[in-house]
Order: C-alpha cells, then structure tokens, then sequence
C-alpha cells in the first residue's frame, strides 16, 4: 500500500475533494494542515509554488484537479470509459470555471463591496450554476453526475454544493429537488458523514 500525505492550508478550500476521495475509498493518509506563518518555508518545497501538493511514497503532485483524478484512477473512482472520463473532466472544468467567477466575492475584504458582488453574483453565475446542474442530475437519472455509481467527480461537485447550501445560501438547494437529493444522499454515506462530523471545523 503506498503512504499519502496531502499538504493543504487548515482549511476545506481546493484540498477538501481529495479529502472526501480518501474517506470515501477508506485509505489512510496524513492530512498534513500547513499554518500562514509555516508557507514561506514550505513553498520552496512546492512543485509550482501552491498548494495543495500530494505526497505519494515520497513523490510530488500538485494542482488540485490532477490530484483528484489521480486519486480517482488509483481507487476505483473514475470513468468506465473514455467517454465516461471525459465526462468527468468536464464537470471538474465546469466548476473550476464557477470558482474563478466567484474569487472576487471571497477575495473582497469591505463588507458592503462584498454584499453588492455578490447580489450581481447570484443572478449572473451562482443561479445559472445550480439549474445547470440540477438539469445534469434530470438528464442523467442515475442520481449521480456520471454513469450510474460514485465518482470522484460526484465527491467534488457534492463538496461545492455542500458548501454553497451550507455556507453561502444556507437551504437554497430545497428549491432544486435532484441536487438536494444528492447532496442528502453523499451526505449520509457512513464514512464521508463520519468525515464531515470529525474533520477540523473551518470557515472555508
């Protein structure tokens, strides 16, 4: 068995799919939470300068979306086919594209600024995301975004809409019957419940 360490900041952020990927294949692994004050020595360290960087018997990952396809070739939670793994990518392309639209919302400091952004956000980009997405749930059938089983895209898509629903417009997910549905449902598996119960509590 080879031995993981995923190095990220003590937050959820860009390391929080690969995490639920870890807990839901049950592999054990070193959560390894870099402080602010540790970063300037540490990303040196980094291949690119960012994190979060995989450690895999000793060897170097980086970039967050490689990590979790990587993970979820190794246990068994990728594409039954190309097509299928196409697919996936996809939905990984389509919400990183998401999160680079909303970065001026997280990133803006006034309070009132944040407030307005995100007022024009939800009309423009957060709304059309989720129909987006419910829609994909319809068209699929399956209960899941991808073929008809648990993949590591379902676990970093059902991150994103864990969050929003929880985080960002607490409850706004009832109004889309199929994504509360899924978030509900990955919700409830044993391990990722045991993992989103136990797991250090942050802000984001």
């Amino acid at each position: 068995m080879a031995e993981y360490k995923l190095q990220y900041f003590n937050m959820m952020g860009r390391a929080e799919p690969a995490r639920l990927i870890f807990a839901y294949a049950g592999v054990q692994y070193k959560d390894e939470r870099i402080e602010k004050s540790q970063w300037p020595e540490i990303k040196p360290t980094t291949p690119h300068g960012k994190l979060p960087v995989l450690h895999v018997d000793g060897k170097q990952l980086a970039q967050s979306r490689v990590i979790e396809r990587y993970l979820g070739k190794v246990f068994g939670l990728a594409g039954e086919n190309e097509w299928e793994t196409a697919k996936m990518e996809e939905l990984q392309a389509c919400v990183e594209d998401f999160l680079i639209e909303i970065q001026p919302w997280f990133k803006e400091q006034d309070n009132a600024k944040k407030v307005e952004i995100f007022k024009q956000l939800i009309e423009s980009t957060i709304i059309p995301f989720i129909t987006a997405f419910e829609n994909i749930l319809v068209t699929n059938g399956t209960g899941y975004f991808v073929g008809d089983k648990i993949s590591y895209a379902d676990l970093a898509i059902f991150h994103i809409f864990w969050f929003m629903n929880s985080k960002i417009l607490p409850g706004a997910l009832r109004k889309y019957p199929k994504l509360h549905e899924f978030v509900e449902k990955i919700s409830a598996i044993d391990s990722i419940k045991q993992w989103i119960n136990s797991r250090p509590k942050t802000e984001a």
